[in-house]
């Protein structure tokens, strides 16, 4: 008994003195990354170099909450970029007098080509005020190629490898799935181009939806291939006739096609770059990180800024009813927003930010009021980044002016529903059954434990229809069209952002720099400042929040691995609520 007492005892401090060890352990790495993700000012060296990898993912807006994306089961951090903090930093590095030139490592890019493009466009911009880019990579997408092209000299590994073959999208279809478990989809839509809910009644591509997606990849590809032959003093034929050959298979076919410069180890490059900087060798160059440039103050901090503000609302992710966070679109969170920037003296002119294949119809027109009540008051432009369709385009269509690039994805004007009928499931399959009662004929509408009626399926439809009218008639007044005009480039087609120009859809090409521009025309402001919205949450309620989820999020990825994909889907789907207004939300260009 003394022998059991004494071991558990020593038991009981052994795992006290582990719990406080563990918990002084956890808040010294927390407050580390607070401390890294300060403001502390940095000061940069005459003649540096400011270092561009693209490695992390590429958001809109990146969360200025230090726990964001912390991985507490390996304590290390997974951060995503802000495409406002990359474009940010490329202007002040223009006009830089300490940065002599950008150096990029690329290889595969994780973002969308429009956000790509985004940058790439800035790029150009930098390269106005005389100053080089060079690029060096062992391995490139073709996304890091489109990138790299605008480079003075692009220098590869000798043995490296890169694409540029051509586009092609691919999809995923869960129909011979579902027959298996025995589960029935019950389909409604408008829209012959619909093609979100096509994975559940098709095992293929329709030839509809093989129609629109070969026009806006091909929209998307012609523009890049366009793009990167003037920047490379080449032909858009040039491009393809690479691209139909494959005449590029290893880096030595990439230099005889003057697609890259030259052949040349890492150390070569870096040797290069020592000369075009003037540094002593290679240890003396001054090399810097664009992480650590974010923290480069060069204007004067006045006391007083501006007092007018242009609002920019950040739009981003499924269209959801209720709150919102970094990666859905919430409506409540979103009309906040708006309300905010309405109401707000101070804010001259709003810019909507919108990346989002849509959502929710409902939320979508809960949006779609505030965005409305807004641009009755001040001037409402529209940016549009990867994509914005279906709901997307639905909350931008009251704008006063839409700017998109032209390989954005938007459109998709279509609605639809989706059910599941589970009875073969349940009862064969599993041996369940169900049975009871109800007062009134439809009282069980929306069972999916069972067959739906007839009757049931056309009250559904006449919804959907409906919900299709009022669709194309907000569009109809937002961009000045006649219904029927809408119908006709409707129907739940996606086009490219050179087809949305064509078609009306946008009015002008560009990125989100362009419409704060056009904003500050309209409300006839030469000095402001811009409010992101909506405002962030707390950073110590997000950590709770992310501590609570991690672990069932890591159990599912752990045990179902490549799977997982799939089980996000299904529950994507599962989750949908009423009449959808969304595009296919896992269109990949390859």
């Amino acid at each position: 008994m003394k022998s059991f007492l004494k071991y558990t005892l020593a038991t009981v401090v052994g795992i006290l003195l582990y719990t406080v060890i563990a918990t002084f352990i956890f808040f010294g790495i927390i407050g580390a990354i607070v401390a890294a993700s300060g403001d502390k000012e940095t000061t940069i060296k005459p003649n540096s170099i400011l270092y561009l990898k693209f490695d992390k993912r590429i958001v809109d807006r990146a969360s200025d909450n230090p726990f964001e994306g912390f991985n507490f089961a390996t304590f290390e951090p997974d951060a995503a970029e802000g495409l406002n903090d990359i474009l940010k930093n490329l202007k002040k590095a223009k006009d830089d007098e300490d940065i002599k030139g950008i150096f990029m490592e690329l290889s595969y890019i994780p973002a969308g080509i429009a956000t790509i493009d985004e940058i790439r466009n800035e790029l150009i911009r930098f390269k106005e005020s005389g100053k080089f880019i060079y690029t060096y990579s062992e391995v490139m997408t073709q996304g890091a190629y489109y990138l790299a092209s605008v480079s003075d000299k692009i220098y590869m590994n000798p043995v490296g490898g890169m694409e540029l073959k051509g586009l092609r999208s691919k999809s995923t279809f869960f129909k011979g799935a579902l027959e298996k478990l025995g589960i029935e989809p019950v389909i409604f839509r408008h829209g012959k181009f619909k093609s979100a809910i096509e994975p559940f009644m098709l095992d293929k591509m329709s030839d509809a939806n093989k129609e629109q997606t070969l026009t806006f990849v091909q929209s998307i590809w012609d523009h890049m291939a366009a793009e990167i032959g003037k920047s490379r003093g080449l032909t858009q034929a040039d491009i393809n006739k690479i691209a139909d050959a494959f005449l590029i298979r290893n880096t030595q076919d990439a230099v005889e096609q003057k697609i890259i410069d030259g052949s040349k180890y890492r150390d070569e490059v870096i040797d290069e770059l020592v000369t075009l900087t003037g540094a002593e060798k290679p240890e003396k160059l001054e090399i810097v990180k664009l992480s650590v440039y974010n923290n480069v103050q060069k204007e004067k901090k006045h006391k007083k800024g501006p007092k007018d503000k242009i609002a920019v609302i950040y739009a981003s992710g499924e269209i959801n009813s209720g709150k919102g966070d970094n990666q859905t679109i919430g409506s409540e969170t979103i009309s906040q927003a708006f309300r905010k920037a309405r109401r707000d003296t101070t804010v001259k002119a709003i810019v909507l930010r919108v990346n989002s294949p849509g959502g929710s119809g409902l939320a979508s027109d809960v949006i779609w009021r505030e965005a409305v009540l807004a641009q009755k008051v001040k001037p409402l432009i529209v940016s549009m980044g990867d994509l914005a369709a279906s709901g997307g385009y639905y909350i931008a269509c009251p704008a006063d002016v839409i700017v998109a690039s032209e390989v954005t994805l938007t459109g998709s004007i279509g609605v639809f529903g989706l059910m599941f009928n589970t009875q073969e499931l349940m009862n064969k399959k599993l041996g369940i059954t169900f049975d009871g009662i109800k007062t009134n004929k439809f009282a069980d509408l929306g069972d999916m434990t069972r067959p739906m009626s007839e009757a049931e399926k056309e009250i559904i439809q006449t919804g959907v229809e409906e919900f299709y009218t009022i669709f194309i008639g907000k569009v109809g007044d937002g961009r000045k069209m006649n219904v029927d005009s809408v119908d006709l480039i409707g129907q739940g087609r996606v086009w490219s952002g050179a087809n949305a120009m064509e078609i009306g859809l946008i009015d002008e090409f560009g990125g989100i720099d362009r419409a704060l521009a056009i904003a500050a025309e309209k409300a006839g402001l030469t000095d402001y400042k811009t409010m992101e919205l909506p405002e962030r949450p707390d950073p110590f309620e997000e950590l709770i929040k992310q501590l609570t989820g991690e672990a069932k999020i890591k159990i599912l990825q752990s045990e179902l691995g490549e799977n997982y994909y799939y089980y996000q889907k299904m529950k994507s789907f599962q989750q949908m609520q009423g009449i959808q207004a969304r595009m296919a939300s896992d269109i990949e260009l390859y």
